[in-house]
């Protein structure tokens, strides 16, 4: 097995990552809008929210972004980088390595590789990777929505390091894998959508001479990937970060039992689109992480072609 798609994979989804932190960390803090009320710690809140609540809970992308900078300054929109760095470092370096290792055992004799073994493919090395970087994946979200908590009730993680550590002295080693069945089926979803679609649609444009290879051809692919990464993502996502971030109560019932209970609960609290919360900054990141991740790793495999 070759370490090469592996490291170039990893450095494109780093690089990634890191450039479209701020917009992941306004994709939490909306997915979260509306929870508190209805989670234990809660209760003793009055049942209406208040004209501030109701007010933080209707901003757009801008009101969540300003939001975070007034209260928690400019370095605030990258509350939590340090565990996605180390989450892509995981999770995407496994996930574009594999992807490129399957399809090499799936290509046939004459080369061919049908769209339905790229998706295989993709799904297969999405949920792999999904597993592996799942206690990275629980920080990041965790560290993203502190601001998001009253005081009291902040983890104050000061790093990825730190959040690993007291997550496994205060709530065990199960909890760093909480939320990994809709974060598989996220990563699953993700990257078939991104990686699949991404190397066919490259493929039919330059069959088609349509456009060359080259970086327009690599542009207009890994945005038009993006988008349908964030369309058929974006009720996974929601679910996912909502039970990454529940807090528990010893003696209490977790607020969500499951993937299907959080979905439930959603919808009958805040309606069927509160599962498309978040989706303007997810695809408004989505895109352009899809778009810096390709194309950097297109430019990485050019730079490593000789190896």
């Amino acid at each position: 097995m070759s370490l090469k798609g592996f490291l170039e994979g990893g450095i494109a989804a780093v690089v990634a990552g890191c450039a479209t932190h701020p917009l992941d960390l306004i994709k939490v803090r909306m997915q979260l809008q509306g929870e508190a009320l209805s989670q234990k710690p809660y209760e003793g809140l009055p049942k209406k929210p208040s004209s501030r609540m109701k007010a933080v809970q209707g901003a757009g992308v801008l009101g969540v972004g300003l939001e975070i900078v007034q209260k928690e300054g400019p370095l605030g929109l990258f509350s939590g980088v340090s565990a996605s760095a180390l989450r892509h470092a995981v999770y995407s370096t496994t996930r574009l390595g594999l992807y490129e290792v399957l399809k090499q055992h799936m290509t046939d004799e004459d080369g061919n590789l049908p769209v339905s073994k790229k998706i295989l493919a993709a799904m297969i090395a999405g949920a792999i990777g999904a597993a592996i970087g799942n206690p990275a994946d629980v920080a990041m979200v965790r560290m993203q929505a502190d601001g998001h908590l009253p005081p009291h009730m902040r983890r104050n993680y000061s790093s990825v390091a730190d959040a690993i550590i007291q997550i496994l002295n205060t709530e065990g080693l199960s909890s760093l894998w909480r939320g990994s069945m809709p974060t598989i089926q996220r990563a699953m979803v993700v990257t078939a959508a991104q990686l699949a679609s991404y190397d066919q649609i490259k493929e039919s444009l330059i069959a088609s001479k349509v456009m060359d290879d080259g970086v327009t051809t690599h542009f207009a692919a890994s945005f038009l990937a993006g988008v349908v990464a964030s369309i058929v993502s974006n009720p996974i996502d929601v679910v996912k970060t909502r039970i990454q971030n529940m807090q528990t109560i010893p003696g209490l019932p977790p607020p969500y039992l499951g993937s299907l209970d959080c979905a439930w609960k959603t919808v009958q609290s805040e309606g069927f689109f509160a599962l498309y919360k978040g989706f303007v900054p997810t695809v408004t990141r989505q895109g352009p992480f899809t778009i810096t991740m390709m194309m950097t790793l297109e430019q990485v495999r050019y730079i490593l072609r000789e190896f």
